[in-house]
């Protein structure tokens, strides 16, 4: 995503087509490696927590400074939803809701 958009119900439609024709069969997690400043419209969030073998959201996130958008992006996502700084983190987590061990 570039500097300063904001992600609408729109694009999320890619993401929706996304998950319906390469993971409508397993669940799965979405990782989000944000490394620009950008803003997303809640209903995003409300209507990608509509998907049901979506297990979590979780955000790659290297700079500590775009960390507090997510609490606030986090109040609209009704399913799992975490920040790490490394991928190696957000890997690790993703292996546990898919395998319910958290």
């Amino acid at each position: 995503m570039n500097e300063g958009i904001t992600v609408s119900p729109n694009l999320n439609d890619i993401l929706l087509a996304v998950a319906e024709i390469y993971y409508s069969d397993r669940e799965f997690v979405y990782i989000t490696h944000r490394i620009n400043s950008y803003s997303i419209d809640p209903i995003v969030y409300i209507e990608t927590s509509k998907i049901k073998n979506l297990k979590g959201f979780i955000a790659v996130c290297p700079n500590k400074s775009l960390i507090e958008s997510f609490r606030i992006e986090k109040l609209f996502f009704e399913k799992p939803f975490a920040v790490y700084q490394t991928l190696d983190e957000a890997l690790a987590y993703k292996e546990e809701l898919l395998t319910g061990k958290q």
